[in-house]
């Protein structure tokens, strides 16, 4: 069977698409290029996001105190051996809040990373309110003769669940910057939690009819994780009563429920994510990596005769 997004994988892959569209393959190469978050400086609020630990998932070349070309530099090196068949990189400003700042420093760094001769462009993640129409007008700008994708953090649709873990921000501010990021023509993405405190497994299925409505080209998916030396770290130990996470065959489950629902023209750019089993408190997966978690999802969704939209109205 040949699906909506042409071919006959089960689910809308991002990868899929960025080779439709470009004829290869994006390696990204990740920047920590010193901005902050305005959930921690106090322009929004203090201690940023109860499950936040960029410790958990900075690769150790990734240090703003390294200009950001000798980053990319000793990100190559390791990402060449690693995959060797890689052409064509993207600088991957993942570090807290990559737009928190005036649009004169956005220059600053993202031309930076773009004079470097193996970049073609920047994937930028970053919050829905830390935007606005100068900062998407410049980037718009870039567009135009670069790659360039920009990552919000949604995390979850619902606003009670973002006030429980100190995100600072409203599911309406999420929607708002996807549309003025997608309304000029900028690819625009987005990041879920599941599994966060206080959301049953139908509230977080229920996010896919609310992002559906969204002008988004890719959506990664995370599992819950507790990370060590965070709040919600702090309050597993002392109430694990109040969390519910995933096995991986729950997982696995709830994932493909959730793609059923999914518009088909979202592109899953992410399933999983991964955390140094040393930043782990609570339920483990052992082993398991990322590209098991989603060969595991396409056999779950071959086993059940499931495919992305199927449910979708």
């Amino acid at each position: 069977m040949r699906y909506p997004w042409g071919n006959n994988r089960r689910f809308h892959s991002w990868t899929d698409e960025i080779r439709t569209r470009y004829g290869t393959r994006l390696q990204k190469v990740s920047v920590n290029a010193g901005f902050g978050c305005p959930n921690r400086d106090g322009s929004k609020g203090v201690g940023g996001c109860t499950f936040c630990n960029n410790k958990g998932f900075s690769p150790s070349y990734c240090d703003p105190e390294k200009p950001v070309g000798q980053q990319i530099d000793e990100g190559l090196s390791f990402l060449r051996r690693r995959y060797p068949r890689a052409g064509v990189f993207v600088a991957y400003l993942q570090t807290y809040s990559n737009t928190h700042a005036p649009v004169s420093k956005l220059m600053q760094v993202y031309e930076a990373a773009l004079a470097h001769p193996a970049i073609s462009g920047l994937v930028i993640g970053t919050r829905p309110d830390c935007v606005d129409e100068e900062k998407l007008n410049y980037l718009a700008g870039l567009a135009e003769k670069h790659f360039i994708h920009v990552e919000y953090g949604i995390e979850s649709c619902n606003d009670r669940t973002l006030e429980r873990v100190n995100r600072g921000h409203s599911f309406a501010d999420s929607r708002r910057a996807i549309f003025l990021t997608a309304e000029r023509g900028i690819l625009t993405g987005a990041h879920m939690i599941a599994g966060l405190p206080g959301e049953s497994r139908e509230m977080m299925l229920s996010h896919a009819d609310r992002i559906n409505d969204l002008p988004l080209n890719s959506l990664k998916l995370h599992q819950l994780q507790i990370v060590r030396g965070t709040a919600m770290a702090e309050e597993y130990n002392d109430h694990p009563e109040r969390f519910d996470l995933f096995s991986l065959e729950e997982y696995i489950g709830f994932v493909v429920d959730f793609l059923e629902r999914l518009h088909p023209g979202i592109a899953i750019d992410r399933f999983s994510g991964e955390v140094p089993p040393q930043f782990i408190l609570g339920r483990r997966w052992g082993n398991v990596r990322s590209d098991a978690v989603a060969r595991l999802i396409e056999q779950c969704l071959e086993e059940k005769g499931a495919y992305q939209g199927r449910l979708y109205r």
